[in-house]
């Protein structure tokens, strides 16, 4: 009987590392870890819903699962073709690359990296991936177009 009295104010008495824990009444006593959740308001308030927008609802889903359903036989047709007879595929896969690769990226940062939780670093990366989407562009123009290209190049890396 005596250790289960024991063993019951053992558990019922905090320890010295969960002290603050139990002690705190509110989060306002509690440092800001770099990282950690920003909110607005309280946790009782409804999470704010953005405004309606076709081009991020059903037209949206519907564009990524073409493009990437289409990228299956543009590929395949880089592979049959030869590079320098086949400009507009060239540009195409191109396009259709640098576009599935852009989406992919930017549903990482929309999922991971939310502007609610990281208020700078949110809209700082989709700045940095949009920068970088630009940047890839131009190097596809300009490889596609004073260079091999896209299909010459996968021809060249297949038979190698």
């Amino acid at each position: 009987m005596a250790t289960t009295a024991a063993l019951r104010r053992s558990l019922l008495t905090p320890k010295r590392a969960l002290a603050p824990l139990a002690i705190a009444r509110h989060t306002s006593n509690f440092a800001y870890v770099p990282g950690g959740p920003i909110y607005k308001g309280t946790v009782n308030d409804p999470t704010s819903f953005p405004a309606p927008n076709k081009a991020h609802g059903s037209y949206h889903w519907s564009f990524e699962r073409l493009l990437a359903a289409g990228l299956v036989p543009l590929t395949g047709a880089a592979f049959v073709t030869s590079g320098s007879g086949a400009p507009l595929l060239d540009g195409l896969l191109g396009v259709s690359l640098l576009v599935h690769s852009h989406i992919g990226f930017d549903a990482i940062l929309v999922d991971y990296v939310h502007k609610r939780k990281f208020p700078t670093l949110g809209p700082l990366l989709a700045w940095a991936l949009r920068l970088t989407t630009l940047g890839v562009g131009v190097g596809v123009y300009q490889f596609n177009t004073n260079d091999v290209g896209l299909t010459e190049l996968i021809r060249r890396v297949w038979t190698a």
